[in-house]
């Protein structure tokens, strides 16, 4: 069914006249143009790109890339780094390039495969199952699950599904996993928007400040024996939390958590409510016993690493890998497993260790990837290095200067290497693990078909934050037939920290969102990542903790000034902002906060108000929630309570079913409004989750027309329709 949108029409003010230049009218025409720049139409003008390297069992691996004439063959390529077509007479390819699951009945909830391919387990009824893959026969594993306290159940606040999260034992008798209590945990309610009755959709959903949150008790559940047996471990219940993510589920795996080899023990970490708190543990799987190995605590928030966690266990050592931030730089250590003493730090100096890619006990070596370790280069760029255990020998395997993405081969030897940046198409090549040494170069991206478009790559910036004291760094998108000797307006993307940023990765891309079609239209566009975003210190990544409703804004607003220092054809009195999520967050609070400054924002699915948000992304960030005398520790970083300051022109949008930020999120900052007799514009999307799904062309076009009619002074075209043609 397709979604419709409503407008919801509070206002019909005119366009800022006296900040634009002369008006004119925008024709179906312009935004043609600006539309070839959108990802549907740039991206089939790139070959060449996107190497992903599948290993096969004897030291060779496959991959596929789109060719300039749009075909895509499969290419072999062995250790040496000789690549064969296997569209070649005589060529010697595998027989397949993986084999394809058997179809999943559809009744059936999402499973989760053993490591040895003979079993699939998965949640029914609030219990945990096991199929056998050959029979197909299900088997009950657990029977005293209930509603709201069931076993290896995914359920986040913002994010909830009938996924099992677990995670199987090397030798696939046994599974780790937890039973959720969430009996007395509040519930979030959406209503579908529909002819007849509404229906309602009620999940658990726990916010900040809550005395009762989501509490998981660890189990091992044994599958060796005739009847499966459910092994509890001997501890209080851990909140549900991680040191990855603001789930306990992560990258598709159960966070937090790694079996011994020979599957006798299982090591974990619990994590405080307020993340301020970590602890290594380590449980018999055959009786419960759990006995503690460390603990870190820290000011603010821990974490272990970038989408997965950095702990790694050393059994053959009796040793254990851990990640800090303790020196401001996240750090690799080693300790002993069972006493818990720290022996050495491995990993030293500027720069932080994002991934472990693989471990070597024997040769006691790991091989990571890191950030900011390069001076001169953006600190963002991604690079493989490999180490010893006892931190000698550093060396950096990847030495282009840009944005690193590997994939090593099983036995270590080798490693695929696609890297580039936003201004330079990938380069794939093989190299040496060891050395770094170059084996062979596998693709060099071709743009050649989008150049000849007038495609041209953004601009990468560079600008100091609010204090002059750390480069910010970030892109600039200008319209391809840019004048210099004109004024533009300036359009501030932004996605604040603190899990990600404005520009997001640094790898190539024809088009990053539909910056490079706005900026046709007749603006600037910038990307700034701002203080308060991850992969860099651990000072920067803390900038403004528990002030959420800083968002990033003066650093973004210093940034937009610096720029039009530099660039005389940017109009500093013309700047609009806009972003969606956090992004929107931060958009209604720029608006807000800065109402002299930000002349025009769309806020899209914000977190507005995060004592409306699931508790874990708030507690993490902000800490937990305190009373005070006149409210609370939240009360500050809420946009409902600034509303009051909108002078300029604001368009607030939503999702009606939005599961991950609730609506009542943007009803709030309306309800402010309104009371504060402000003018704004308002649009629901029925039926939509936090991704506007079918709707979000339009969303794109209403975005372009309300920049274009209160930004830019101009009359856009009624009803442009945004997609494939």
């Amino acid at each position: 069914m397709r979604r419709s949108a409503v407008l919801i029409a509070i206002t019909a003010v005119s366009p800022l006249a006296a900040l634009s230049a002369q008006p004119r009218a925008l024709t179906a025409a312009d935004y043609a143009r600006a539309e070839k720049f959108l990802g549907f139409n740039t991206q089939p003008l790139v070959s060449n790109t996107g190497v992903q390297p599948n290993w096969l069992p004897d030291g060779r691996f496959t991959y596929r890339v789109r060719q300039p004439d749009g075909a895509q063959p499969m290419f072999v390529v062995n250790a040496k780094g000789i690549k064969t077509n296997c569209a070649a007479a005589g060529a010697s390819c595998p027989a397949a390039e993986a084999a394809r699951p058997a179809a999943r009945n559809r009744t059936r909830a999402p499973e989760s495969m053993s490591p040895d391919g003979t079993k699939a387990a998965f949640v029914r009824d609030w219990n945990l199952w096991v199929r056998d893959v050959a029979s197909n026969q299900e088997s009950q594993l657990t029977t005293d699950g209930v509603k709201d306290y069931g076993y290896a159940t995914d359920n986040a606040g913002w994010v909830h599904s009938d996924r099992a999260v677990l995670l199987w034992s090397p030798d696939s008798k046994k599974i780790a996993t937890f039973q959720q209590d969430q009996r007395k945990v509040g519930d979030m309610y959406l209503v579908r928007t529909k002819v007849g009755h509404p229906e309602l959709s009620a999940w658990k959903y726990p916010l900040p400040g809550d005395s009762v949150v989501s509490m998981i008790e660890r189990v091992v559940v044994d599958l060796s024996a005739s009847t499966p047996r459910v092994v509890r471990f001997n501890m209080p219940a851990d909140e549900h939390r991680s040191s990855v993510c603001d789930h306990i589920q992560c990258g598709g795996k159960l966070a937090d958590v790694e079996w011994f080899p020979d599957a006798s023990k299982v090591a974990f970490l619990s994590n405080s409510r307020d993340h301020k708190i970590a602890t290594l543990r380590v449980a018999d799987a055959s009786t419960g016993d759990v006995r503690q190995v460390l603990r870190e605590e820290v000011k603010t928030q821990f974490e272990s690493g970038d989408g997965d966690q950095n702990w790694r266990l050393l059994t053959a050592s009796n040793e254990v890998l851990w990640f800090s931030e303790r020196d401001d730089w996240g750090q690799l250590y080693l300790y002993d497993l069972t006493t818990g003493a720290l022996k050495n730090q491995i990993t030293t100096g500027e720069g932080t260790v994002l991934s472990i890619e693989r471990l070597d006990e024997k040769s006691r070596t790991v091989w990571f990837t890191a950030a900011g370790k390069e001076k001169g280069r953006d600190p963002y760029f991604r690079h493989l290095y490999r180490i010893g255990f006892n931190g000698k020998g550093p060396t950096l395997l990847t030495p282009e200067d840009g944005d690193h993405n590997v994939s090593l081969s099983p036995d270590g030897a080798r490693f695929v290497d696609s890297w580039s940046r936003p201004d330079l198409p990938q380069t794939a090549v093989l190299r040496d693990a060891k050395s770094g040494a170059l084996i062979a170069t596998l693709e060099k991206g071709d743009i050649s078909k989008l150049v000849a478009t007038g495609w041209k790559p953004p601009t990468r910036i560079t600008v100091k934050d609010r204090d002059g004291k750390w480069d910010l760094y970030g892109l600039m998108w200008t319209p391809t037939q840019l004048d210099s000797t004109k004024k533009y307006p300036i359009i501030n993307y932004i996605y604040p920290g603190p899990q990600g940023g404005s520009v997001g990765s640094r790898q190539f891309s024809a088009a990053t969102r539909d910056n490079q079609a706005l900026a046709e239209l007749g603006f600037v566009v910038v990307a700034i990542d701002g203080t308060g975003n991850p992969t860099r210190s651990k000072s920067f990544h803390d900038a403004y903790y528990a002030r959420m409703g800083d968002n990033t804004l003066p650093d973004q607003i210093t940034g937009m000034k610096q720029l039009a220092a530099r660039y005389a054809f940017i109009d500093i009195d013309r700047a609009g902002i806009w972003g969606h999520s956090g992004g929107g967050f931060a958009t209604a609070g720029a608006m807000f906060r800065y109402p002299d400054f930000f002349k025009v924002g769309i806020s899209e699915s914000g977190n507005h108000e995060n004592r409306n948000y699931e508790d874990d992304w708030g507690e993490r960030y902000h800490g937990l929630l305190v009373k005070t005398g006149t409210g609370d520790n939240y009360d500050a970083e809420a946009n409902q309570n600034f509303a009051k300051n909108l002078k300029g022109k604001l368009l607030l949008a939503h999702g009606t079913l939005d599961d991950n930020v609730p609506p009542d999120n943007t009803y709030l900052v309306v309800d402010a409004l309104i009371k504060a007799g402000r003018d704004f514009d308002l649009l629901m999307i029925p039926n939509a989750a936090h991704g506007y799904g079918s709707a979000s062309n339009y969303m794109m076009r209403r975005r372009w027309d309300y920049f274009v009619q209160h930004l830019l002074g101009a009359t856009p075209p009624k009803e442009y329709q945004i997609g494939p043609k």
